[in-house]
């Protein structure tokens, strides 16, 4: 039996993802999985030191932690015309939000990531994704950064949308847009790491076809949201690309380096060296 440390974070969709893992739904075929629930940028900063077997990550950090870390080609999360989405208390224009206050969830967020792709000059305050509806409406900051559920409550709490990153992406580029991946350390060697990737394709497979069971369970990391929208919020982000990294995807993931790199956001533009499960080539 081999124990893997495995860490994502305390919402539905990963929630969803790993729950026939979590809840032994599906044969782990001599692996034991320690999970390790946290937020998304604490587990990218986790990832800096290569700290857990396999995590869910930003795909803005993997250009930091190539070295240590294969990608999953399971497990992603994509936006296809919807995505992060800025909001404020007042009617901005994208472009007036240069030298504003805006709160992100983490610099090293995919979100954040396209923000300062899509407005220059912003001043980002790094805070708790959580905190940031509160920070916009006491006027901490003059607009806010929402990831996760929060991108279909907002409205509830009189926040006006400013700028929605993922019809943004899809406007100028055309792709889809990669927000979220799974990666594995190399150090575990690829038989294994292609192991894992069947296991947690399984799992994602098996939430799929047991949607109520997987979603009741999912709804304790939803944050009082209700279920209709915790539906909408997982299908959101548990679906075909969730199962298969496709070429557009990769595509998409590749030009996002390229022009972060390009105006000096990231160090490098990776390598991406894809694991998938045994029954499909990796990518190369």
């Amino acid at each position: 039996m081999r124990t893997l440390t495995v860490g994502h974070t305390p919402d539905m969709d990963d929630a969803f993802m790993f729950y026939a893992i979590a809840e032994g739904k599906v044969a782990m075929e001599g692996l034991r999985v320690r999970q390790t629930i946290e937020d998304i940028q604490t587990l990218n900063r986790r990832a800096l030191h290569a700290e857990l077997d396999v995590t869910a990550v930003s795909a803005a950090s993997y250009p930091l932690i190539a070295h240590d870390y294969w990608m999953l080609g399971v497990g992603s999360s994509v936006g296809r015309s919807y995505g992060p989405v800025v909001v404020a208390m007042k009617g901005y224009a994208p472009s007036d939000l240069a030298k504003c206050r805006v709160a992100v969830p983490g610099l090293h967020t995919t979100a954040s990531l396209l923000l300062s792709l899509a407005v220059q000059g912003i001043v980002p305050i790094e805070m708790a994704f959580e905190r940031i509806p509160d920070a916009v409406l006491n006027g901490e900051v003059e607009a806010g950064l929402l990831i996760h559920e929060r991108q279909l409550t907002y409205r509830d709490q009189g926040l006006l949308p400013i700028l929605d990153l993922g019809m943004w992406w899809q406007q100028q580029k055309k792709l889809p847009l990669p927000l979220g991946l799974n990666v594995i350390k190399r150090s575990l060697g690829k038989p294994l790491a292609s192991k894992f990737a069947q296991l947690l394709r399984d799992s994602i497979v098996y939430a799929m076809t047991h949607q109520d069971e997987a979603m009741a369970w999912s709804l304790r990391y939803g944050r009082g949201i209700d279920p209709v929208r915790a539906r909408q919020f997982v299908s959101m982000y548990v679906n075909e690309d969730t199962l298969s990294f496709s070429r557009p995807c990769r595509q998409a993931l590749r030009l996002l380096y390229r022009e972060a790199h390009a105006r000096g956001l990231i160090p490098r533009v990776p390598r991406l060296a894809l694991i998938q499960p045994p029954t499909r080539t990796a990518d190369r």
